[in-house]
């Protein structure tokens, strides 16, 4: 891989027309007070050699607490492929998207150590992720990080076509 690849899943769900995907707000002081612009799809970084696919649903469940597979709507279907969106770091995100149901509520995310306040030397365990939430596309638009709303609208594109 030339550019460090991140890769996640967007979890979707239908209720008749109405289309809604689940997001992660990214845990931590730095994002305490943060809300538009700054949830993210479940997504974590590949290394070298890894599936990318296998990398997404790894992320999924470090990032929610739940196996893919145990909260897809129907096993064996296919991920929809999202593509890619490049930050302006450089770093490649590859997403698909899955339907399916979970219970934000009893979503539970792995922990990680960050230096805190940045440069201090002080050491603090924080949920990477620290919430999810079910939001209808307009909402998730508004609440995603601008270049990963990107998968958003792709979602919605390739369910309403």
């Amino acid at each position: 891989m030339s550019q460090p690849h991140s890769c996640g899943i967007l979890l979707y769900r239908r209720s008749g027309d109405d289309l809604e995907v689940l997001l992660g707000h990214p845990g931590g002081p730095y994002w305490k007070q943060q809300d538009y612009g700054s949830w993210s799809i479940p997504k974590g970084l590949a290394e070298d050699g890894e599936a990318l696919e296998a990398v997404a649903a790894r992320e999924f469940a470090e990032e929610t607490g739940f196996d893919l597979v145990s909260v897809t709507r129907e096993p064996g279907v296919a991920p929809i492929d999202l593509g890619e969106v490049t930050l302006k770091s450089g770093k490649v995100i590859r997403a698909w998207a899955v339907e399916g149901d979970l219970d934000p509520a009893v979503s539970r995310s792995n922990e990680i150590e960050i230096e805190w306040p940045p440069r201090t030397g002080r050491r603090l365990v924080i949920p990477e992720v620290d919430r999810v939430a079910w939001f209808a596309v307009d909402e998730a638009r508004r609440r995603a990080h601008p270049v990963q709303a990107e998968f958003v609208e792709r979602l919605a594109s390739r369910l309403h076509a």
